[in-house]
């Protein structure tokens, strides 16, 4: 999700569970009870119309070379609205507009309808410096957009989220992860520079060697030092095919060593994931960019008709030997966006089958976004009590311990593993031993299978696991933490810092304010 994921549907459980439909609307039985139908007649055609427009913009203004040219008057239009917010008094902290059915995590924000809200229309690819080796982006800018633009140029970013509807600001913001991660760490650690606009109405611009507290202090501040308009990120040339390894498991302890092993490599792997189909049955994967493919192992997976890439990963297991293919970069990137990791499976129970495949695949994923919006509160709270989406950031040392921890508090397989390395350096996520560590991103989605799930307590125990090994809870997912909890996990010194030095306390609301359970719909 990043990533990873983080998705706001209801799932095909719903039927087993919802109220009488005598007691509803037309409309809301069939949303509950035959999401699917909604889904493939109206959101899937929806959806894909939604994507060819912003695909079609894309290309339109980065070929015209218009973005450079629009983005100093959207950052004045910016600037104009926040003076406007002294002007009036400062009364209520500010947001931004963006309505929160847009984002992709699976909660609407409660804070936009009594916060000022200002509107940072900012989603263009500004310019691309191969000399510099650098790519300079607007906020809203999607992965998919990104790599659609880079890869045909022959370049890429080193961590791109495998979500296509990922952005750069939810990225830094919030977080990001791809399995490069242990190579080149976070999202936020190939930034070069940040540019904000701050609670007095100024463009500040930062980086390690300009300003930086405060470029050390925006990851993870959830926009609550400024608002972002402009990002530069590293870029590094991207080869045509990745080679793909894959490894079956048969034992959790074999699951932690090989997974470890393959990360510390350091001759190749410039990829590791790792997918675990229970607790004791997995695949770990290695991958490298490549310019060549075998003869007869090429697999187009971003193909209408092929499987769900985490349903191909499965075939794999049980074989003795080391399995390859050759998959298109691209591909490789975006692999779990079609069935939005696993979670299609509980939309669509049946569109992993052929026949749908091939008839209605070219139309797959529905827009996360699209489905947040048409959920409603009964499919939102069915949702809630009967699934858990959670992305916890581990040390790897501790991997075996919070795999044993999330199968006794929920047993979701498929579970994701994604190795990276915390840097030392200043900012929320601070290594607990001052020097680069290595940790893991364990990643659930899905139905509980056990008998006792509860959606507050059970969560709260994964958060005090997490807490007792120095781990972090991803953001953009449910935290029932206290605040004094809250901080414990995360170290808030120079953010204070900074919400002191640019005046942010009547600017802005605090992160916990926006990313607890209680801020949420």
């Amino acid at each position: 999700m990043s990533r990873k994921t983080e998705n706001g549907h209801a799932g095909g459980q719903d039927s087993q569970t919802s109220k009488n439909p005598a007691d509803k609307s037309w409309l809301a039985y069939i949303l509950i009870n035959y999401r699917w139908v909604f889904v493939c007649f109206f959101l899937l055609p929806l959806s894909l119309v939604y994507d060819i427009y912003h695909l079609a913009r894309s290309w339109i203004i980065f070929k015209l070379n218009s973005a450079p040219k629009k983005h100093d008057e959207r950052v004045k239009f910016v600037q104009k609205q926040v003076r406007e917010w002294n002007r009036q008094g400062r009364n209520t902290p500010m947001c931004t507009a963006r309505p929160g059915w847009q984002t992709i995590s699976f909660r609407q924000p409660k804070y936009k309808k009594t916060l000022f809200n200002v509107k940072v229309n900012l989603m263009d690819v500004l310019e691309i410096d191969t000399e510099r080796k650098t790519v300079r982006v607007e906020p809203l800018v999607s992965m998919g957009q990104l790599s659609a633009t880079l890869n045909p140029l022959g370049w890429t970013i080193p961590i791109l989220p495998e979500m296509d509807d990922l952005t750069v600001g939810g990225l830094i913001m919030g977080t990001g992860i791809e399995t490069s991660s242990h190579k080149h760490g976070l999202f936020q650690h190939i930034c070069v520079s940040f540019e904000l606009v701050v609670a007095d109405g100024s463009v500040v611009k930062c980086s390690k060697e300009e300003n930086s507290d405060l470029y050390y202090a925006i990851p993870w501040s959830y926009g609550t030092l400024g608002f972002l308009t402009a990002v530069e990120i590293e870029i590094v040339p991207s080869l045509q095919f990745v080679r793909l390894e894959y490894k079956s498991v048969s034992s959790l302890d074999e699951a932690c060593r090989v997974f470890e092993e393959e990360t510390l490599k350091e001759e190749n792997n410039q990829f590791v994931e790792g997918l675990m189909f229970s607790l004791n049955r997995g695949v770990i994967m290695t991958a490298n960019m490549v310019n060549s493919a075998e003869p007869g192992k090429l697999n187009v997976i971003s193909r209408w008709y092929k499987p769900w890439f985490f349903k191909h990963v499965e075939s794999f297991w049980g074989l003795e030997e080391t399995q390859v293919e050759y998959i298109p970069t691209r591909d490789y990137f975006h692999r779990h966006s079609r069935s939005i990791f696993w979670e299609i499976q509980d939309i669509i129970p049946f569109g992993n089958h052929p026949v749908f495949r091939y008839l209605f695949g070219w139309m797959v994923p529905p827009k996360v976004s699209l489905l947040k919006l048409t959920q409603g509160d009964t499919v939102k709270e069915l949702y809630e009590n009967n699934h858990f989406i959670q992305d916890m950031l581990v040390p790897m040392s501790t991997l075996k311990d919070a795999l044993l921890c999330f199968e006794k508090e929920v047993k979701i397989y498929p579970v994701w593993l994604c190795p990276f390395k915390l840097p030392k350096a200043p900012g929320m996520l601070r290594s607990p031993s001052g020097k680069q560590e290595l940790y893991v991103d364990i990643g659930t989605y899905g139905v509980p299978k056990v008998r006792n799930f509860h959606p507050v307590e059970t969560t709260r125990r994964v958060e005090s696991f997490v807490r007792s090994v120095k781990g972090f809870q991803m953001l953009y997912a449910d935290s029932y933490m206290t605040e004094e909890e809250f901080h414990s996990m995360f170290d808030h010194t120079l953010y204070n810092q900074m919400r002191k030095k640019y005046d942010c306390d009547k600017a802005f609301p605090r992160v916990y304010g926006k990313v607890s359970r209680a801020a949420r719909d």
